[in-house]
């Protein structure tokens, strides 16, 4: 069976990692069949570091694009099957935007925003023992703000950064439209990249300038409750 390794339930999320979310819900929705192991600890044995790997049987596969690529070629991934050539290619497109600019936005509405980082602190790092819990909690923190600032992300003024999370929402709100999924009637793995990514802002429990800023655009919202009533009942509250 697949271990497929994150952070756990938070924030009203799934996984407060759009990545791990992304991987979870194509299992899900292919019907392959995986066990979570939710333990910050596994960033320790990910060999890059990050959050998620699988471990398939003692083949350890890291970073949701290889992961993505190992499901279809061990495991039958067909969700895009049904995708024309020219929709697989704008879908891919498409989920590399959002992993450049809407997941640093997010990033930025967590680990920044100084408002909202005593959340982020208590749940991830306040249970650890003393003073471990505040060494380990700083070093995050400022080893993210590095990174934030390396992207380029860091060197934008939090209107210019809300701006940027607006262009995403408004281009996605467009080409979603009044359909159930972004290419029509079938869920492909581009959807699942989108509610992970969407769901980080519209249904969690963090209370965020950015994501009561999200909440405004309500076929977004429909989209990541509709998606999250389908596959998550048990983990995550809609209204």
């Amino acid at each position: 069976m697949i271990k497929l390794h994150g952070f756990g339930p938070a924030f009203n999320l799934i996984d407060p990692s759009p990545f791990v979310t992304k991987i979870d819900l194509i299992m899900l929705a292919q019907g392959i069949d995986f066990e979570r192991v939710n333990d910050m600890s596994s960033l320790q044995k990910a060999p890059k570091n990050k959050l998620p790997f699988i471990d398939d049987n003692g083949t350890i596969i890291c970073d949701s694009v290889f992961i993505i690529d190992h499901l279809i070629a061990k495991h039958g991934l067909s969700l895009d099957d049904w995708m024309s050539a020219e929709q697989a290619a704008t879908a891919q497109l498409l989920g590399k935007s959002l992993d450049e600019n809407l997941y640093w936005a997010l990033v930025y509405s967590r680990w920044i925003k100084d408002d909202v980082w005593p959340q982020i602190k208590a749940q991830f790092f306040d249970p650890l023992p003393f003073p471990i819990n505040k060494i380990i909690a700083r070093h995050a923190r400022n080893s993210t703000k590095k990174q934030f600032m390396g992207h380029g992300m860091g060197k934008h003024s939090n209107e210019e950064i809300i701006q940027i999370a607006h262009k995403s929402w408004r281009s996605l709100s467009t080409l979603l439209g009044d359909k159930p999924y972004f290419f029509g009637d079938r869920l492909c793995t581009f959807d699942a990249t989108a509610f992970a990514m969407l769901s980080g802002f519209t249904l969690s429990s963090l209370d965020t300038e950015l994501g009561t800023q999200a909440q405004t655009y309500r076929n977004l919202v429909r989209f990541t409750k509709r998606i999250a009533t389908a596959y998550y009942p048990e983990h995550v509250q809609v209204s």
